[in-house]
């Protein structure tokens, strides 16, 4: 984790945002979220909304993202990574089998590629995508092309999705029937592997990103995994324990409350002696405790006990039972 001066709006070009999490819940705008990415674009800074999902096109999701008036052309999908990976190795007009749905086939075709939905077309490759509608017909015709050396792509390997009834299986899951029959493991363009960052700042022309999400191991781990600094917002699925928690390469480094995170700048944390300090508060080890003293805003408190837990290897949740409730 460091700081920044200036407000990341300013020290970077391009946001390439999270959806689910980070920008909305379900299809409700998260409290405060439109207003501080409009603040963010009148202030100079490119928005792009990146999303893991294959099954809706750029518009539909641009339809979904109301009161944040994104055009089309600011939605980067998994779907488009996976057309843009098989169009660099296939020549055009190449037959893909697709195992998902329109929208994928849709980013397909952008790529110059021909889907087709049956092994006896002789695909060169299989994407496979998620799609509620899935049949075991274009599972098994998905098996025998991958059979056949068909090479097999995912859009993305999330293993469940969030659904109005509850949480359900993803992409990454329902891929591992083809690749169980098979024995092939499919090469995955979306997050946290690099393909749909570089389709992000190839379409954005982002010279230096920030990527920004709610997740350590899609956003967070997907920034480490190409070089580029992110923004971690506590309004999905990371509370302040799996961030103090993270792992060294699904450690974000900048941490905010919310997206109002990219209008200010960051404080930088303090080391001397063992202590780590951030504006009012001081995080420190006892033995194999963290300590917190302090007083302020709860954020910067976080963000002294994430740099302190950090500095050792040996960090376990009942290092930090302690101090959750100050942060909490």
């Amino acid at each position: 984790m460091k700081g920044s001066a200036k407000a990341l709006v300013s020290a970077y070009d391009v946001a390439l945002l999270d959806l689910d999490g980070t920008v909305y819940t379900g299809q409700t705008a998260i409290p405060g979220a439109p207003q501080a990415l409009h603040k963010a674009q009148a202030e100079g800074m490119r928005l792009a909304y990146v999303t893991n999902n294959a099954s809706r096109t750029p518009a539909a999701v641009a339809a979904l993202l109301a009161g944040m008036d994104a055009p089309a052309g600011d939605v980067v999908t998994s779907a488009q990574a996976a057309a843009r990976l098989v169009a660099e190795r296939l020549p055009a007009g190449a037959p893909v089998l697709v195992v998902g749905t329109t929208a994928l086939r849709l980013a397909l075709r952008e790529r110059g590629l021909r889907p087709v939905s049956m092994a006896s077309d002789h695909p060169l490759a299989v994407v496979q995508g998620y799609t509620p509608g899935l049949s075991y017909s274009a599972l098994m015709e998905g098996t025998l092309a991958v059979s056949g050396g068909a090479w097999f792509v995912a859009s993305n390997g999330d293993l469940t999705i969030p659904g109005p009834h509850g949480t359900g299986p993803g992409n990454g899951s329902v891929i591992q029937v083809i690749a169980t029959a098979t024995g092939v493991t499919p090469v995955m363009a979306g997050k946290p592997e690099p393909p749909l960052h570089r389709e992000s700042v190839l379409r954005t022309g982002a010279k230096n990103p920030l990527a920004v999400g709610d997740r350590l191991d899609t956003d967070i781990l997907g920034a480490h995994r190409v070089g580029a600094d992110s923004l971690l917002v506590l309004t999905g699925v990371t509370d302040p324990a799996h961030a103090i928690l993270a792992a060294p390469d699904q450690r974000p480094t900048y941490l905010s409350q919310d997206l109002n995170g990219l209008l200010e700048p960051h404080p930088e944390i303090e080391s001397r002696n063992g202590d780590f300090s951030c504006r009012g508060w001081t995080a420190c080890w006892d033995g194999d405790k963290l300590q917190l003293s302090g007083d302020g805003d709860r954020i910067d408190a976080l963000r002294a006990l994430c740099v302190a837990a950090w500095s050792r290897d040996d960090i376990s949740p009942e290092s930090v039972d302690q101090v959750l409730k100050r942060v909490s």
